[in-house]
């Protein structure tokens, strides 16, 4: 038996040992356990700010509303909301924040944007003109904070 040749064939062998392998795919596993959480967090915190933002839009566009009517706030409802500012959504939607609710009065307002998640973003404006923003999840039971099922924004 010539054992010199299988010792040479040996030496030959180009790759990896199975050693090696078995560390890079641990080194891998790590890296993913770190980066899926956050990534899974960054998911959930963009559609919050979606419904934020949708929300400060009505917002602003309460204050034209008002504007153009010497101050008045009555005529702030969903429909004149979209009617004034194209871009806020009113019909219900799984893939985007929308215009929950309204109320209005003459002298204050509130606007409520729903979240795909279900947490929805309150802002009113008292007689006094206080703003007040609002975030309730009636879903998870938590507020925007987590730690109430109410919370500030």
């Amino acid at each position: 038996m010539n054992t010199n040749g299988l010792k040479r064939r040996a030496g030959d062998a180009s790759g990896f040992m199975l050693l090696e392998l078995l560390v890079v795919v641990l080194i891998i596993g790590i890296l993913a356990a770190i980066a899926i959480p956050s990534f899974l967090s960054s998911t959930a915190k963009a559609v919050n700010v979606q419904a934020k933002e949708l929300a400060r839009s009505a917002e602003t566009t309460a204050e034209t509303i008002a504007t153009e009517n010497d101050g008045d706030y009555s005529k702030v409802t969903p429909a004149e909301l979209h009617r004034v500012e194209a871009t806020i959504l009113i019909a219900p939607s799984k893939t985007e924040a929308y215009l929950s609710a309204t109320t209005n009065g003459k002298t204050e307002y509130s606007v409520t944007a729903k979240a795909t998640n279900g947490d929805e973003f309150t802002i009113t404006r008292s007689a006094g003109g206080g703003v007040v923003r609002k975030c309730v999840s009636p879903i998870t039971k938590t507020g925007c904070a987590g730690s109430t099922a109410e919370s500030s924004w």
